[in-house]
């Protein structure tokens, strides 16, 4: 058993109890990130004159030749070792000798930890932003060929507006630039290294630690010893971002699902995204979808499970902290796959324009327009909301739609408020097209709106802005023509 301390002990750690404190069997994942802080560390410690120039490059010299080993085979990271820490130090020891004792002057495996976790996640954050990236770009190529394809809207999955396929997927887009949003504050909070606190009261020797921040890729050192060492709210941010993603990639795999069965015929998924059945050969499972909604409740779970170990936990390191690598590693790993296959599953997909616009008008999703039409047409709303219930109590007793009623339907319907030349008036709205032009406020689903939302996303898509000043009512804002 590898240990990076003793001293005081009589006797080796019980087997038992050295198997449940490691942590190597999953920390391994840091190696690169704990040798590139070794590296940073000891060239600060050089510079401080606290290790010869000599002692620098041997110890930097036999840290990269650890990583080159362990990436091409030759070195295997083994439970011998406690943890990635240990096994880096002691490999180089082993291999150099006494000069490569000295890594470890003016830090403790808190800080060492603490600096790894950081650099691992930092990474992570841009690795999955990159990845929301694509799918946004995909979502805006939807967008785009369908900013006049029209569709049911639903509430409580009931029929209840047409809208454009586009205005659609464009609720979608917006939340992911939130989710993209999400992921650069995160990064700008966490972005501080931890490495020079120490175990928690900070250290004796004369650390440059703006100088080891620096040389790491950061905005600068932590400010607190004890907090450097035992803070994970930025983890915490980020299970929770990750979460918020995963709960998004969930509802909308929950539509694909539904848009996928033979009751809707809306969507058809792509033979290369979707499964069969071992005894029903018909069938064509959109499993990736369901996948997605599935692995959302483990990494929400992996957030609250890591809450739950937090809040209790007083200041400074306890090793209830070694709880964060498990849940970190799960999201990330989960999402470096699902991600990139949900959105190969949604880039692949073909809608049915027809069957979406056939559907757009039926289940009395005009009614809302009739109501907004007797308003404009001088009628107090309470009561135009009740006569454009009466004229969906009509239809649904003949078993007709809203528009196949009559002008006469119209005229006696309304009769106590229009005069009878007007009421048939009634039937410029009674169409998709009708109703989606005249949802004309900022954010609606008229096309010049969803256009104007489409020019905003692919600018913020195309450079990296999030959230830029609105173009409202500006030069994206056009009547239906050429995109």
């Amino acid at each position: 058993m590898a240990q990076l301390w003793g001293g005081r002990f009589t006797k080796e750690t019980d087997k038992l109890v050295y198997n449940f404190n490691a942590s190597i069997s999953f920390d391994q994942k840091f190696y690169a990130q704990d040798i590139w802080g070794s590296i940073a560390h000891v060239t600060m410690l050089q510079k401080q004159g606290i290790l010869t120039k000599e002692e620098k490059e041997s110890i930097i010299e036999g840290l990269k030749g650890i990583q080159a080993d362990v990436e091409n085979g030759t070195l295997e990271i083994t439970d011998e070792y406690e943890d990635i820490h240990s096994f880096v130090e002691s490999i180089l020891i082993e291999r150099t000798g006494d000069t490569d004792k000295k890594l470890h002057t003016g830090r403790s495996r808190n800080d060492q930890v603490a600096l790894d976790m950081k650099l691992y996640t930092r990474d992570e954050v841009l690795a999955t932003d990159e990845l929301v990236k694509e799918l946004m770009t995909t979502l805006l190529d939807l967008m785009k060929e369908h900013i006049d394809t029209y569709m049911p809207g639903f509430t409580h999955l009931q029929k209840a507006q047409p809208v454009t396929f586009a205005h659609h997927v464009g609720a979608y887009m917006e939340m992911f630039k939130r989710d993209y949003s999400r992921m650069n504050d995160i990064y700008t909070r966490m972005n501080y290294c931890p490495l020079g606190a120490g175990a928690l009261a900070g250290t004796t020797y004369p650390l440059d630690r703006n100088l080891t921040a620096s040389l790491l890729d950061f905005d600068g050192p932590t400010l607190n010893s004890m907090d450097s060492v035992s803070d994970r709210d930025y983890v915490i941010e980020m299970l929770s971002a990750f979460s918020t993603i995963m709960m998004h990639l969930s509802r909308f795999s929950e539509e694909i699902i539904i848009w996928n069965t033979q009751e809707f015929a809306f969507v058809k998924l792509d033979d290369g995204y979707s499964t069969g059945s071992s005894i029903m050969p018909q069938k064509k499972n959109p499993d990736i979808a369901e996948l997605a909604r599935g692995k959302s409740g483990r990494l929400i779970g992996d957030l609250t499970g890591l809450l739950a170990t937090l809040k209790g936990l007083p200041t400074a390191y306890a090793r209830d902290l070694q709880e964060d690598k498990e849940a970190v590693f799960d999201q990330v790993d989960t999402l470096e796959v699902l991600l990139p296959a949900f959105t190969g599953m949604v880039r692949t997909m073909h809608f049915d324009g027809d069957r979406l616009e056939e559907e757009a008008p039926t289940g009395f999703a005009l009614a809302t327009d009739i109501a907004e039409w007797l308003v404009k047409n001088g009628v107090p709303f309470r009561h135009a909301h009740e006569l454009s219930g009466a004229c969906v109590k009509l239809a649904e007793g003949r078993g007709q739609e809203l528009w196949d009623l009559t002008d006469n339907d119209f005229i006696e319907t309304f009769a106590a408020f229009l005069p009878a030349d007007k009421a048939p008036g009634v039937r410029e709205v009674l169409s998709s097209h009708g109703s989606v032009d005249s949802r004309n406020g900022k954010g609606g689903t008229a096309y010049g709106r969803v256009r104007e939302q489409i020019a905003d996303a692919k600018a913020e898509v195309e450079e990296l802005k999030l959230f830029p000043a609105s173009t409202s009512d500006g030069s994206a804002y056009k009547a239906p023509g050429t995109f």
